[in-house]
């Protein structure tokens, strides 16, 4: 039931969201001030810390790194949440509560905690640090999110479609990939989006995981002591930060049509 309250709902909202998104809207005007000091007033306008960016090799490998580690842990997380999320909704077999919890422990474990145990367990396997380990902790602590969102859609999707195939002749693979994967098609896509920032925005455990080549965060977070390139780095995060936010658009869209 939908009733009125006294509460100032949407005065608290309101200022949700100015405390949420002040801190992007300050660094986006810092972006563009013309003197390398983080302070009011500006010192004028200027767009050439952006041309800066594409010109600083280290800052476009960082990126580079980031955008790989993120393909690939996003696509295994993807891949792995879809047989979960067939696993729990499709078959019946012991185990099946300890298989939901293990999906979503990487929510509830700390992600320091995560990175020391990744840590130690690739230093016993022999497994150098590099943008490989980092996949491999970033695929771990995105499956929750990806089971999350398929199985929220794979639950409106009829059983009897797939018992149909396979009574007409098709395989169970072949169900899966003719009757299932179309059906989940933009869910797939806004998983695998959702994953992919998932990983392009975490810190914690690339800290641990990283090589010679650290991803974007490590990259910027090592790069904050020197002052001469805070305006680089911020126009660079204000970048990052326009792509993560029309990458999360997309996906909600995507979300939201195939519902």
């Amino acid at each position: 039931m939908i009733g009125r309250t006294r509460l100032p709902l949407g005065t608290v909202y309101g200022v949700m969201l100015f405390a949420l998104y002040l801190p992007i809207v300050i660094l986006a005007i810092f972006s563009f001030n013309d003197d390398t000091s983080l302070s009011f007033p500006l010192d004028g306008f200027t767009l050439k810390w952006y041309g800066a960016v594409f010109g600083d090799r280290a800052l476009l490998g960082a990126a580079q790194t980031s955008l790989i580690v993120g393909a690939v842990a996003a696509s295994a997380a993807t891949l792995l949440g879809f047989a979960v999320s067939l696993a729990l909704l499709r078959f019946v077999f012991r185990g099946r509560t300890a298989l939901v919890g293990l999906s979503a422990a990487p929510l509830i474990v700390p992600f320091v905690g995560l990175g020391i145990a990744l840590f130690l367990l690739f230093n016993l396997l022999g497994l150098p640090r590099s943008f490989l380990t980092v996949a491999i902790g970033h695929s771990v602590v995105a499956l929750p999110f990806a089971v999350l969102i398929l199985v929220a859609r794979m639950i409106g999707l009829d059983p009897a479609m797939e018992d149909a195939a396979m009574d007409l002749g098709a395989s169970y693979p072949t169900t899966l990939r003719k009757v299932i994967v179309p059906l989940l098609g933009p869910t797939l896509i806004a998983a695998w989006l959702t994953c992919f920032l998932v990983s392009f925005d975490e810190v914690a455990l690339a800290n641990f995981l990283a090589g010679s080549d650290p991803t974007f965060p490590v990259f910027l977070y090592g790069q904050l002591r020197f002052g001469q390139r805070l305006p680089v780095l911020i126009a660079m995060a204000v970048i990052l930060m326009i792509g993560s936010i029309v990458l999360t658009l997309i996906a909600n869209r995507l979300r939201e049509r195939n519902a």
